[in-house]
């Protein structure tokens, strides 16, 4: 179905400007995936001394900004592509249901990461001009994800690109910019978060898999086939757990991040969900089971962190 430019039957935006609107255009549910490896790399950075709080702020609001931008980028190029429509489940719907005009939600996309640009010289003044040259591929990396003529996601690489710029990376600059260097110690515990955010991708996927594959779309999940992808959503998830214990062991982590535990019963309904299901709309819970795993493992995780270094 070709994307209505007009939108005859949508209320202008002037006449929907409420604050609700612009904030789902954000995709708020997405931006823990942001927040999460901000926290955990400023966790980890505090056995080196003590923590810049303006930088911690400076790194939060700079990764939420690009992270915000990229949903509006991925909703655009879906519009543009005509891959979404009013019906279409589990998008941010701006354009389609809300009647905001496309050239609106790339002005919004290209402003927050112009700020975020501001913000990333004031980290790098405070800390390492490098970084600006991994900001700017980070940038790259969230327009590309969905724009472009070859977009990541669409590719079976999106979950490994998903992974590493979103979660591992993000951990490791929030810990080089408090302590001026990267240890192995940071390297393995961002694993576990690297995973389960490409997992959210994964999950997306295989509620997607039939319209994906329909609009020539090459993902894991269309490569795999559900029953086959369900099982690596669920290899990850226990690969996750287990390496956080393989940590605890190996006196990488403190024993206090066993309590990344409690999120367990997320992944399982996550599972569960696929497993039992096959229409997208009745699949939806069990993708927002997979990010809620992502939020609270990391969240979990980044509190054991920070009770084992405040207890030893």
């Amino acid at each position: 179905m070709q994307p209505n430019l007009q939108h005859s039957s949508k209320p202008a935006v002037e006449a929907n400007r409420g604050f609700q609107v612009w904030w789902q255009m954000t995709r708020p549910h997405t931006l823990t995936a942001a927040f999460v490896p901000v926290l955990l790399g400023t966790a980890l950075s505090l056995k080196h001394g003590k923590v810049d709080y303006g930088l911690f702020i400076a790194m939060l609001i700079a990764s939420l900004l690009i992270q915000a931008a990229t949903n509006m980028f991925n909703e655009y190029y879906d519009f543009k592509r005509g891959l979404d429509n009013e019906n279409s489940v589990g998008i941010g719907g701006t354009i389609v249901r809300d009647g905001i005009k496309p050239r609106t939600v790339m002005q919004l996309a290209f402003s927050f990461y112009g700020i975020a640009l501001l913000i990333g010289i004031y980290i790098c003044m405070n800390s390492s001009w490098w970084l600006a040259v991994v900001g700017l591929v980070c940038m790259t990396v969230g327009y590309f994800y969905t724009g472009g003529p070859y977009p990541i996601a669409y590719t079976p690489l999106g979950e490994i690109f998903a992974g590493f710029f979103m979660g591992m990376l993000i951990i490791l600059i929030s810990f080089f910019i408090q302590t001026g260097t990267v240890d192995a110690t940071s390297v393995l515990v961002s694993i576990p978060i690297m995973i389960l955010v490409g997992m959210i991708l994964l999950a997306n996927n295989i509620r997607d898999l039939d319209n994906d594959k329909e609009n020539g779309r090459k993902t894991v999940a269309i490569l795999l086939g559900k029953k086959n992808a369900i099982y690596l959503l669920a290899g990850m998830f226990i690969f996750s757990f287990v390496w956080v214990f393989g940590l605890i062991i190996s006196g990488v982590a403190p024993i206090w991040t066993a309590i990344v535990l409690l999120s367990a019963p997320k992944a399982i309904k996550a599972v569960k969900g696929f497993v039992e299901h096959n229409i997208p709309i009745k699949m939806a819970p069990a993708m927002k089971a997979t990010a809620q795993t992502n939020t609270i493992f990391g969240f979990l995780l980044a509190i054991g962190i920070f009770i084992g270094h405040f207890v030893s």
